[in-house]
């Protein structure tokens, strides 16, 4: 009787669901901005899909995400329950603040999204085309004008990769960075900066409202509902894509990391986070496993190399 009752109860027991985690995600950005609100769209969706029953979100913003990265990569060691998003401009961060907490201090789980960046010139511009703009960049480099987002940054990064396959010297390019994106749009629209680099949200109503023309979009391929060639097309060979990921503690098991990824490709493959893409407007670049890995790898050393061509990194 008493190896039926025991039989049966582990049986019962393997038979149980696993217990949902509860999560905490760190954004290191203030409130409202790109990892914010992917930190906040998780913690809906997490808990609406039953992946996980609690989820909380933090922010801690300064630096470029060098800060929150320090602060999670010391202050979760071991905790498998400690989520942090993170993306393409943290890599830049890293490197231009001299970070001495980089990537490699915490546990890369997945990318889960991706903006293509968009060059726009005002419609009162003389530049029809990329071409146009890469024949003046070549005349003149400090003539062209970049408006876009921090030192260092996405925007920052594409315009250096532009000049670099126009065959400019990279360090000849005149940036300006803006600390907001309405400030870049106001110098664009008002003419004040040649031409404007952003993710194609952040340009989208002026474009169709006719007050911007768009050049060209950084994605690899034609995006659909986006009338724009891409680099590649109009004769420069860059691709370079805005993304963000999300990675786990430092520290923690490979059967712990198996878990967190386990959770998070269910959230990236469910129908609430598939309407949420389309809401927001994000692109599904999901890549998890030795295939984000070696990805990561190399969009670091591709990113220390066009910030040490710019001038940014020694």
């Amino acid at each position: 009787m008493k190896h039926f009752l025991l039989a049966s109860f582990l049986a019962s027991a393997i038979a149980l669901p696993a217990v949902a985690a509860d999560y905490s995600i760190m954004a290191p950005a203030a409130p409202g901005g790109g990892w914010d609100q992917t930190a906040r769209t998780m913690q809906t969706v997490l808990q609406q899909e039953k992946i996980s029953n609690r989820v909380q979100v933090m922010n801690v913003p300064g630096a470029g995400g060098t800060i929150g990265i320090a602060q999670f990569a010391s202050q979760q060691k071991g905790n498998p329950n400690a989520l942090l998003v993170g993306g393409y401009v943290m890599v830049g961060a890293i490197l231009t603040n001299k970070s001495p907490v980089t990537l490699k201090d915490v546990t890369p789980i997945a990318r889960l999204t991706g903006e293509y960046e968009v060059i726009v010139v005002p419609t009162s511009s003389d530049i029809k085309s990329v071409g146009d703009l890469a024949a003046k960049l070549k005349a003149d480099p400090g003539s062209v004008s970049w408006g876009g987002g921090s030192a260092g940054g996405t925007d920052h990064i594409t315009a250096g990769l532009i000049a670099k396959a126009a065959g400019v010297e990279p360090t000849k390019i005149n940036y300006i960075a803006f600390s907001g994106g309405g400030e870049a749009l106001a110098a664009i629209l008002g003419s004040q900066v040649t031409a404007g680099i952003s993710s194609y949200g952040e340009f989208e109503s002026q474009i169709k409202a006719g007050s911007l023309r768009l050049l060209a979009i950084s994605s690899a391929e034609k995006i659909p509902g986006i009338d724009a060639p891409t680099l590649k097309e109009s004769g420069l060979d860059v691709v370079i894509q805005n993304w963000r990921m999300v990675a786990a503690a430092p520290g923690i098991t490979e059967e712990q990391k198996k878990a967190i990824a386990t959770d998070i490709e269910k959230l990236a493959k469910s129908g609430k986070w598939q309407e949420n893409l389309k809401t927001k407007g994000w692109m599904d670049t999901y890549l998890s496993g030795a295939a984000f890995d070696e990805q990561l790898a190399k969009d670091i050393a591709s990113t220390e190399t066009i910030l040490k061509e710019i001038g940014l990194v020694k």
